[in-house]
């Protein structure tokens, strides 16, 4: 796909304006993954934003974000960069032509002491 149409796409599946970012970091600031990511969710605004997408889907950034959705309540503009996150994680998954995770595998790879809310991030991040 095109890096501009892949922006365009991730922009639209993610509902997400990265123009409203006026870079302030608090999204980054309190982000739990902070120090697990090469890219921020403040960098990731930026360069869906720019355009530079590729960067971003062959890190594993992708994969430490929490899905928390801290950022999301911390920005105050209403940038959502979690949900830009996301998008990006889909395309990198719809590219490779599979998913993660589907519900038939759940019950197999859980144990007792999991909780609850990794097996739901588990699914927001890898079922799309």
């Amino acid at each position: 796909m095109e890096n501009k149409n892949l922006r365009e796409e991730i922009i639209r599946r993610s509902g997400v304006n990265p123009l409203k970012c006026m870079r302030c970091g608090k999204c980054s600031g309190t982000c739990p993954a902070y120090d697990e990511m090469e890219y921020h969710p403040h960098q990731f605004v930026y360069m869906v934003e720019t355009g530079d997408i590729e960067p971003l889907m062959n890190s594993k950034s992708l994969y430490k974000c929490l899905t928390c959705f801290a950022c999301v309540d911390r920005c105050p503009r209403g940038v959502e960069p979690a949900k830009l996150i996301e998008s990006v994680r889909l395309s990198v998954i719809r590219q490779q032509g599979n998913n993660h995770l589907n519900t038939d595998t759940i019950p197999d790879i859980i144990d007792e002491e999991m909780p609850q809310q990794a097996i739901v991030t588990a699914l927001r991040k890898y079922n799309k």
